[in-house]
Protein backbone atom coordinates (compact mmCIF):
# COMPACT_ATOMS: atom_id res chain seq x y z
CA UNK A 1 0.00 0.00 0.00
CA UNK A 2 2.58 2.65 1.13
CA UNK A 3 4.68 2.13 -2.66
CA UNK A 4 1.29 2.34 -4.20
CA UNK A 5 0.79 5.58 -2.26
CA UNK A 6 4.50 6.56 -3.06
CA UNK A 7 3.98 6.01 -6.95
CA UNK A 8 0.71 8.02 -7.10
CA UNK A 9 2.48 10.80 -5.20
CA UNK A 10 5.52 10.34 -7.67
CA UNK A 11 2.40 10.07 -10.67
CA UNK A 12 0.88 13.38 -9.84
CA UNK A 13 3.78 15.35 -9.39
CA UNK A 14 4.99 14.27 -12.94
CA UNK A 15 1.76 15.10 -14.28
CA UNK A 16 1.89 18.57 -12.50
CA UNK A 17 5.19 19.14 -14.51
CA UNK A 18 4.19 18.24 -17.90
CA UNK A 19 1.01 20.70 -17.39
CA UNK A 20 3.78 23.63 -16.57
CA UNK A 21 5.90 22.35 -19.27
CA UNK A 22 2.63 22.74 -21.66
CA UNK A 23 2.54 26.47 -21.49
CA UNK A 24 5.15 28.08 -23.10
CA UNK A 25 6.50 31.05 -21.87
CA UNK A 26 7.94 32.77 -25.38
CA UNK A 27 10.21 35.75 -25.65
CA UNK A 28 9.68 37.86 -29.03
CA UNK A 29 12.76 35.95 -30.77
CA UNK A 30 10.89 32.98 -30.08
CA UNK A 31 7.55 33.96 -31.16
CA UNK A 32 9.58 35.23 -34.55
CA UNK A 33 11.43 32.10 -34.95
CA UNK A 34 8.24 30.11 -34.25
CA UNK A 35 6.72 31.96 -37.12
CA UNK A 36 9.47 31.87 -39.61
CA UNK A 37 9.30 27.97 -39.33
CA UNK A 38 5.85 27.34 -39.38
CA UNK A 39 3.47 30.38 -40.83
CA UNK A 40 2.01 29.38 -43.99
CA UNK A 41 3.62 32.74 -45.75
CA UNK A 42 7.05 31.35 -44.90
CA UNK A 43 6.21 27.99 -45.73
CA UNK A 44 4.70 29.07 -49.14
CA UNK A 45 8.34 31.15 -49.69
CA UNK A 46 10.56 28.49 -49.18
CA UNK A 47 8.38 26.06 -51.85
CA UNK A 48 8.00 29.08 -54.02
CA UNK A 49 12.02 29.55 -54.14
CA UNK A 50 12.01 25.40 -54.60
CA UNK A 51 9.83 25.18 -57.59
CA UNK A 52 11.95 28.02 -58.70
CA UNK A 53 14.83 25.22 -59.30
CA UNK A 54 11.94 23.22 -60.96
CA UNK A 55 11.49 25.80 -63.40
CA UNK A 56 14.78 26.12 -64.31
CA UNK A 57 15.30 22.72 -65.09
CA UNK A 58 12.15 23.15 -67.45
CA UNK A 59 13.51 25.74 -69.01
CA UNK A 60 16.96 24.15 -69.72
CA UNK A 61 15.55 21.29 -71.01
CA UNK A 62 14.59 23.11 -74.14
CA UNK A 63 18.05 23.16 -75.11
CA UNK A 64 18.65 20.07 -74.51
CA UNK A 65 18.19 17.11 -77.01
CA UNK A 66 14.83 15.83 -77.36
CA UNK A 67 14.96 12.22 -77.72
CA UNK A 68 11.60 10.43 -78.88
CA UNK A 69 10.46 6.95 -79.57
CA UNK A 70 7.42 5.34 -81.32
CA UNK A 71 6.13 2.76 -82.13
CA UNK A 72 2.98 1.13 -84.33
CA UNK A 73 1.48 -1.80 -85.09
CA UNK A 74 -1.36 -2.04 -87.78
CA UNK A 75 -3.26 -4.89 -89.45
CA UNK A 76 -5.18 -4.54 -92.73
CA UNK A 77 -7.76 -6.93 -93.48
CA UNK A 78 -9.01 -5.17 -96.47
CA UNK A 79 -6.19 -4.30 -98.78
CA UNK A 80 -7.12 -1.70 -101.05
CA UNK A 81 -6.62 -2.74 -104.72
CA UNK A 82 -5.32 -0.06 -107.36
CA UNK A 83 -6.12 -0.56 -111.26
CA UNK A 84 -3.53 -1.24 -113.77
CA UNK A 85 -3.30 -1.38 -117.09
CA UNK A 86 -2.94 -4.70 -118.57
CA UNK A 87 -0.30 -4.14 -121.06
CA UNK A 88 1.98 -3.92 -118.37
CA UNK A 89 1.65 -7.51 -117.51
CA UNK A 90 0.87 -8.80 -121.28
CA UNK A 91 -2.90 -8.43 -121.34
CA UNK A 92 -3.41 -5.50 -123.32
CA UNK A 93 -6.98 -3.52 -123.50
CA UNK A 94 -7.41 -5.24 -120.18
CA UNK A 95 -7.66 -3.58 -116.66
CA UNK A 96 -5.50 -5.60 -113.95
CA UNK A 97 -7.03 -4.80 -110.38
CA UNK A 98 -3.53 -5.68 -108.26
CA UNK A 99 -3.65 -5.11 -104.45
CA UNK A 100 -0.62 -3.06 -102.67
CA UNK A 101 0.86 -3.29 -99.37
CA UNK A 102 0.62 -6.11 -96.45
CA UNK A 103 -1.69 -7.77 -94.17
CA UNK A 104 0.77 -6.74 -91.01
CA UNK A 105 2.53 -3.98 -91.13
CA UNK A 106 4.83 -3.08 -87.61
CA UNK A 107 7.50 -0.14 -87.60
CA UNK A 108 9.47 1.02 -84.46
CA UNK A 109 11.48 4.86 -84.92
CA UNK A 110 14.03 6.46 -82.49
CA UNK A 111 13.94 10.83 -83.27
CA UNK A 112 16.08 13.43 -82.27
CA UNK A 113 15.98 17.00 -81.95
CA UNK A 114 18.47 19.16 -80.90
CA UNK A 115 18.45 23.35 -81.38
CA UNK A 116 21.45 24.58 -82.62
CA UNK A 117 20.39 28.09 -82.70
CA UNK A 118 17.08 29.44 -80.70
CA UNK A 119 17.04 32.94 -79.14
CA UNK A 120 13.67 32.12 -77.42
CA UNK A 121 15.12 29.32 -75.28
CA UNK A 122 18.70 31.27 -74.37
CA UNK A 123 16.68 33.87 -73.19
CA UNK A 124 14.66 31.70 -71.42
CA UNK A 125 17.42 30.08 -69.74
CA UNK A 126 18.61 33.87 -68.66
CA UNK A 127 15.20 34.71 -67.26
CA UNK A 128 15.07 31.36 -65.55
CA UNK A 129 18.31 32.15 -63.11
CA UNK A 130 16.58 35.58 -62.82
CA UNK A 131 12.93 33.94 -61.50
CA UNK A 132 15.46 31.83 -58.94
CA UNK A 133 17.18 35.00 -57.77
CA UNK A 134 13.52 37.21 -57.76
CA UNK A 135 12.07 33.90 -55.36
CA UNK A 136 15.62 34.02 -53.31
CA UNK A 137 14.81 38.22 -52.31
CA UNK A 138 10.86 37.72 -52.09
CA UNK A 139 11.44 35.09 -49.87
CA UNK A 140 13.49 37.42 -47.58
CA UNK A 141 10.95 40.06 -48.02
CA UNK A 142 8.16 37.52 -47.26
CA UNK A 143 10.26 36.49 -43.84
CA UNK A 144 11.05 40.92 -43.10
CA UNK A 145 7.34 41.54 -43.56
CA UNK A 146 6.11 38.30 -41.53
CA UNK A 147 8.74 39.55 -38.46
CA UNK A 148 7.17 42.75 -38.35
CA UNK A 149 3.45 41.65 -38.34
CA UNK A 150 4.69 39.02 -35.33
CA UNK A 151 6.56 41.88 -33.42
CA UNK A 152 3.64 44.08 -33.86
CA UNK A 153 1.08 41.28 -32.56
CA UNK A 154 3.65 40.30 -29.88
CA UNK A 155 3.90 43.94 -28.38
CA UNK A 156 0.14 44.67 -27.98
CA UNK A 157 -0.24 41.14 -25.81
CA UNK A 158 2.74 42.43 -23.87
CA UNK A 159 1.12 46.37 -23.74
CA UNK A 160 -2.60 44.16 -22.41
CA UNK A 161 -0.27 42.24 -20.08
CA UNK A 162 1.50 45.59 -18.56
CA UNK A 163 -2.15 46.88 -18.41
CA UNK A 164 -3.77 44.02 -16.60
CA UNK A 165 -1.08 44.31 -13.73
CA UNK A 166 -1.69 47.99 -13.53
CA UNK A 167 -5.28 47.17 -12.94
CA UNK A 168 -4.51 44.31 -10.63
CA UNK A 169 -2.02 46.48 -8.50
CA UNK A 170 -5.04 49.37 -8.34
CA UNK A 171 -6.89 46.68 -7.01
CA UNK A 172 -4.77 45.60 -4.86
CA UNK A 173 -4.26 48.79 -3.09
CA UNK A 174 -7.96 50.01 -3.32
CA UNK A 175 -8.37 46.47 -1.15
CA UNK A 176 -6.28 47.84 1.22
CA UNK A 177 -8.03 50.68 1.69
CA UNK A 178 -11.42 48.88 2.06
CA UNK A 179 -9.99 46.78 4.92
CA UNK A 180 -8.96 49.86 6.81
CA UNK A 181 -12.28 51.45 6.32
CA UNK A 182 -13.66 48.62 7.37
CA UNK A 183 -11.42 48.11 10.39
CA UNK A 184 -12.60 52.07 11.44
CA UNK A 185 -16.19 50.87 10.53
CA UNK A 186 -16.34 48.63 12.90
CA UNK A 187 -14.55 50.98 15.58
CA UNK A 188 -17.23 53.75 14.79
CA UNK A 189 -15.00 56.06 13.39
CA UNK A 190 -16.16 55.88 9.96
CA UNK A 191 -19.18 55.68 8.02
CA UNK A 192 -20.69 52.72 5.97
CA UNK A 193 -21.02 55.24 2.55
CA UNK A 194 -17.30 55.36 2.62
CA UNK A 195 -16.82 51.26 2.62
CA UNK A 196 -19.57 51.05 0.35
CA UNK A 197 -17.90 53.63 -1.91
CA UNK A 198 -14.86 51.69 -1.71
CA UNK A 199 -16.94 48.32 -2.60
CA UNK A 200 -18.09 50.00 -5.49
CA UNK A 201 -14.59 50.70 -6.78
CA UNK A 202 -13.42 47.29 -5.94
CA UNK A 203 -16.38 45.75 -8.15
CA UNK A 204 -15.48 48.23 -10.50
CA UNK A 205 -11.73 47.68 -10.53
CA UNK A 206 -12.93 43.63 -11.25
CA UNK A 207 -15.15 44.14 -14.03
CA UNK A 208 -12.65 45.82 -15.12
CA UNK A 209 -10.00 43.37 -15.05
CA UNK A 210 -12.25 41.06 -16.71
CA UNK A 211 -12.63 43.13 -19.72
CA UNK A 212 -8.76 43.11 -19.79
CA UNK A 213 -8.28 39.57 -19.22
CA UNK A 214 -10.60 39.56 -21.94
CA UNK A 215 -9.02 41.07 -24.39
CA UNK A 216 -5.64 39.48 -23.37
CA UNK A 217 -6.81 36.40 -24.64
CA UNK A 218 -7.86 37.39 -27.82
CA UNK A 219 -4.66 39.05 -27.94
CA UNK A 220 -3.00 35.85 -27.14
CA UNK A 221 -5.08 33.64 -30.20
CA UNK A 222 -4.11 36.17 -32.72
CA UNK A 223 -0.78 36.15 -31.98
CA UNK A 224 -0.79 32.39 -31.94
CA UNK A 225 -2.57 32.35 -35.18
CA UNK A 226 -0.05 35.17 -36.80
CA UNK A 227 3.14 32.28 -36.12
CA UNK A 228 0.99 29.77 -37.24
CA UNK A 229 0.49 27.84 -33.58
CA UNK A 230 -2.02 25.66 -32.46
CA UNK A 231 -5.00 27.55 -30.68
CA UNK A 232 -5.36 25.67 -27.98
CA UNK A 233 -2.12 25.92 -26.85
CA UNK A 234 -1.15 28.62 -24.06
CA UNK A 235 1.49 30.30 -23.96
CA UNK A 236 2.51 33.09 -21.59
CA UNK A 237 5.01 36.04 -22.22
CA UNK A 238 7.89 36.77 -19.58
CA UNK A 239 7.33 39.18 -16.91
CA UNK A 240 9.64 41.80 -18.19
CA UNK A 241 8.70 45.63 -18.43
CA UNK A 242 9.61 47.21 -22.26
CA UNK A 243 12.72 49.05 -22.46
CA UNK A 244 14.03 51.98 -24.66
CA UNK A 245 17.07 53.08 -25.92
CA UNK A 246 18.14 55.73 -26.59
CA UNK A 247 21.34 55.19 -28.44
CA UNK A 248 19.09 54.15 -31.48
CA UNK A 249 20.78 55.49 -34.59
CA UNK A 250 17.98 58.33 -36.42
CA UNK A 251 20.56 58.39 -39.49
CA UNK A 252 18.81 58.35 -43.15
CA UNK A 253 18.49 55.02 -44.82
CA UNK A 254 19.22 53.61 -48.31
CA UNK A 255 16.36 52.83 -49.17
CA UNK A 256 18.07 51.09 -52.72
CA UNK A 257 19.12 48.66 -50.07
CA UNK A 258 15.94 47.90 -49.22
CA UNK A 259 14.42 44.51 -49.86
CA UNK A 260 11.26 45.90 -50.99
CA UNK A 261 13.48 47.45 -53.75
CA UNK A 262 15.50 44.90 -54.72
CA UNK A 263 12.23 42.63 -54.88
CA UNK A 264 11.17 45.73 -57.66
CA UNK A 265 14.90 45.72 -59.36
CA UNK A 266 14.80 42.16 -59.85
CA UNK A 267 11.06 41.66 -61.33
CA UNK A 268 12.85 45.09 -64.00
CA UNK A 269 15.09 42.20 -64.75
CA UNK A 270 12.74 39.92 -65.19
CA UNK A 271 10.30 41.97 -67.38
CA UNK A 272 13.57 43.29 -69.82
CA UNK A 273 14.40 39.51 -70.95
CA UNK A 274 10.05 39.03 -71.30
CA UNK A 275 11.06 41.96 -73.64
CA UNK A 276 14.18 40.06 -75.08
CA UNK A 277 12.47 36.87 -75.61
CA UNK A 278 9.43 38.52 -77.67
CA UNK A 279 12.28 40.66 -79.96
CA UNK A 280 13.55 36.41 -80.06
CA UNK A 281 10.72 35.74 -81.85
CA UNK A 282 11.72 37.79 -84.94
CA UNK A 283 15.01 35.97 -84.82
CA UNK A 284 15.80 32.56 -87.19
CA UNK A 285 15.55 28.81 -85.81
CA UNK A 286 17.87 26.42 -86.74
CA UNK A 287 17.60 22.73 -85.32
CA UNK A 288 19.53 19.49 -86.20
CA UNK A 289 16.99 16.32 -86.61
CA UNK A 290 17.60 12.98 -87.03
CA UNK A 291 15.98 9.34 -87.05
CA UNK A 292 16.10 5.76 -87.12
CA UNK A 293 13.72 3.38 -87.93
CA UNK A 294 12.80 -0.38 -88.28
CA UNK A 295 10.26 -1.46 -90.51
CA UNK A 296 8.64 -4.40 -90.89
CA UNK A 297 5.62 -5.90 -93.30
CA UNK A 298 4.21 -9.50 -93.89
CA UNK A 299 1.40 -11.41 -94.10
CA UNK A 300 1.72 -12.88 -90.90
CA UNK A 301 2.07 -10.90 -87.52
CA UNK A 302 5.06 -9.71 -87.58
CA UNK A 303 6.75 -9.12 -84.00
CA UNK A 304 8.47 -11.77 -82.82
CA UNK A 305 7.76 -13.32 -86.00
CA UNK A 306 10.96 -14.57 -87.94
CA UNK A 307 9.13 -16.62 -90.80
CA UNK A 308 9.69 -16.00 -94.55
CA UNK A 309 6.44 -14.21 -94.57
CA UNK A 310 7.63 -11.52 -92.92
CA UNK A 311 10.22 -9.00 -94.22
CA UNK A 312 12.02 -6.90 -91.94
CA UNK A 313 13.90 -3.32 -92.79
CA UNK A 314 15.50 -0.47 -91.86
CA UNK A 315 15.23 3.25 -92.50
CA UNK A 316 17.50 6.61 -91.22
CA UNK A 317 17.75 10.55 -91.60
CA UNK A 318 19.58 13.40 -90.78
CA UNK A 319 18.58 17.06 -91.56
CA UNK A 320 18.76 20.58 -90.50
CA UNK A 321 16.02 22.75 -89.76
CA UNK A 322 15.69 26.17 -90.70
CA UNK A 323 12.75 28.65 -89.65
CA UNK A 324 13.19 32.27 -91.21
CA UNK A 325 9.86 34.59 -89.63
CA UNK A 326 9.38 37.17 -92.82
CA UNK A 327 6.33 38.72 -91.75
CA UNK A 328 3.81 38.12 -88.79
CA UNK A 329 1.12 41.05 -89.33
CA UNK A 330 2.80 43.41 -86.86
CA UNK A 331 2.13 40.71 -83.80
CA UNK A 332 5.42 40.91 -82.74
CA UNK A 333 5.43 44.85 -82.75
CA UNK A 334 2.55 45.10 -80.73
CA UNK A 335 4.21 42.58 -77.83
CA UNK A 336 7.37 44.09 -77.89
CA UNK A 337 5.54 47.63 -77.25
CA UNK A 338 3.00 46.16 -74.67
CA UNK A 339 6.61 45.09 -72.69
CA UNK A 340 7.80 48.63 -72.62
CA UNK A 341 4.35 49.77 -71.30
CA UNK A 342 4.86 46.67 -68.46
CA UNK A 343 8.98 48.28 -68.02
CA UNK A 344 7.37 51.88 -67.37
CA UNK A 345 5.03 51.21 -65.31
CA UNK A 346 7.26 49.12 -63.02
CA UNK A 347 9.64 52.18 -63.05
CA UNK A 348 6.88 54.59 -61.69
CA UNK A 349 6.25 51.78 -59.17
CA UNK A 350 9.75 51.72 -57.63
CA UNK A 351 9.50 55.84 -57.70
CA UNK A 352 6.56 55.43 -55.31
CA UNK A 353 7.97 52.89 -53.27
CA UNK A 354 11.05 54.78 -52.80
CA UNK A 355 9.42 57.68 -51.89
CA UNK A 356 7.21 55.92 -49.02
CA UNK A 357 10.00 54.04 -47.39
CA UNK A 358 11.67 57.52 -47.17
CA UNK A 359 8.62 59.04 -45.67
CA UNK A 360 7.98 55.90 -43.41
CA UNK A 361 12.01 56.37 -42.42
CA UNK A 362 11.00 60.08 -41.50
CA UNK A 363 8.07 58.92 -39.78
CA UNK A 364 9.85 56.36 -37.48
CA UNK A 365 12.35 58.79 -36.73
CA UNK A 366 10.06 61.14 -35.93
CA UNK A 367 7.85 58.53 -33.66
CA UNK A 368 10.65 57.48 -31.87
CA UNK A 369 11.98 60.97 -30.78
CA UNK A 370 8.25 62.03 -29.61
CA UNK A 371 7.83 58.87 -28.09
CA UNK A 372 10.88 59.02 -25.97
CA UNK A 373 9.90 62.05 -24.50
CA UNK A 374 6.25 60.95 -24.13
CA UNK A 375 7.43 57.79 -22.46
CA UNK A 376 10.26 60.00 -19.93
CA UNK A 377 7.35 62.27 -19.22
CA UNK A 378 4.98 59.87 -18.19
CA UNK A 379 7.73 57.84 -16.21
CA UNK A 380 8.25 60.72 -14.10
CA UNK A 381 4.18 61.14 -13.64
CA UNK A 382 4.24 57.74 -12.73
CA UNK A 383 6.92 58.86 -9.62
CA UNK A 384 5.30 61.33 -8.79
CA UNK A 385 1.94 60.09 -8.97
CA UNK A 386 2.41 57.32 -6.60
CA UNK A 387 4.46 59.46 -3.95
CA UNK A 388 0.96 61.20 -3.96
CA UNK A 389 -0.90 58.30 -3.28
CA UNK A 390 1.36 57.20 -1.04
CA UNK A 391 1.62 60.55 1.13
CA UNK A 392 -2.82 60.63 0.89
CA UNK A 393 -2.85 56.87 2.07
CA UNK A 394 -0.88 58.36 5.20
CA UNK A 395 -2.98 61.38 5.02
CA UNK A 396 -6.27 59.53 5.34
CA UNK A 397 -4.94 56.34 8.00
CA UNK A 398 -4.17 60.09 10.03
CA UNK A 399 -7.50 61.72 9.27
CA UNK A 400 -5.93 64.20 7.47
CA UNK A 401 -7.57 63.34 3.65
CA UNK A 402 -11.01 62.21 2.62
CA UNK A 403 -11.81 59.22 1.29
CA UNK A 404 -12.13 60.89 -2.18
CA UNK A 405 -8.88 62.29 -2.56
CA UNK A 406 -7.48 58.63 -1.75
CA UNK A 407 -9.27 57.09 -4.44
CA UNK A 408 -8.61 60.24 -6.76
CA UNK A 409 -4.99 59.36 -6.07
CA UNK A 410 -4.97 55.92 -7.02
CA UNK A 411 -7.04 56.25 -9.85
CA UNK A 412 -4.67 59.04 -10.82
CA UNK A 413 -1.28 56.74 -10.02
CA UNK A 414 -3.35 54.15 -12.45
CA UNK A 415 -4.03 56.11 -15.37
CA UNK A 416 -0.33 57.12 -14.88
CA UNK A 417 1.10 53.81 -15.09
CA UNK A 418 -1.59 53.03 -18.17
CA UNK A 419 -0.47 56.39 -19.95
CA UNK A 420 3.48 54.97 -19.63
CA UNK A 421 2.26 51.49 -21.01
CA UNK A 422 0.29 52.87 -24.31
CA UNK A 423 3.87 55.00 -24.59
CA UNK A 424 6.05 52.38 -24.12
CA UNK A 425 3.95 50.24 -27.14
CA UNK A 426 4.26 53.37 -29.18
CA UNK A 427 7.66 53.25 -28.40
CA UNK A 428 8.24 49.49 -29.61
CA UNK A 429 6.11 50.38 -32.49
CA UNK A 430 8.14 52.86 -33.94
CA UNK A 431 11.48 50.81 -33.29
CA UNK A 432 10.09 48.06 -35.06
CA UNK A 433 9.63 50.93 -38.01
CA UNK A 434 12.85 52.41 -37.71
CA UNK A 435 14.80 48.89 -37.85
CA UNK A 436 13.01 47.77 -40.88
CA UNK A 437 13.73 51.13 -42.56
CA UNK A 438 17.39 49.98 -41.96
CA UNK A 439 16.65 46.70 -43.30
CA UNK A 440 18.01 44.56 -40.03
CA UNK A 441 14.13 42.94 -38.89
CA UNK A 442 16.59 40.24 -39.27
CA UNK A 443 18.47 41.18 -36.16
CA UNK A 444 15.47 40.37 -33.83
CA UNK A 445 16.06 36.39 -34.13
CA UNK A 446 19.73 37.11 -33.59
Amino acid sequence: MKRLKVLSILLTGFISVNTLKAQEVLTLKQVIQYALDNKKEAQTAKLDLENSEYKISEVRAGALPQVTGTGSLTFNPMLQKVAIPGELFGEPGKTVMAAFGQKWQSQANLSVTQQLFNQSVFTGLKAARTTREFYQINSQLTEEQLIEKVANAYYEVFQTQLQLQTIQNNLDNTTKTQKVIKGLLDAGLSKKIDYDRVTVAINNLESQKQQVINAWELQKNALKFAIGMDIKKDIQLPKETFETNSGLVLADNDVDSRTEIKVLNKQNELLELNKKATIAELYPKLSFTGNLGYLGMGNAFPIFNKSEGVNWSGFSGLGLNLSVPIFRGGETKAKVSQADIELRKLKVEIEDTKLALSLANENAKAQIRNSLLTVNSNRENVNLAKEVMENTQNNFKNGLATLTELLDSENAFADAESNLNISLLNYKVAEIQLIKSAGNLKSLVK
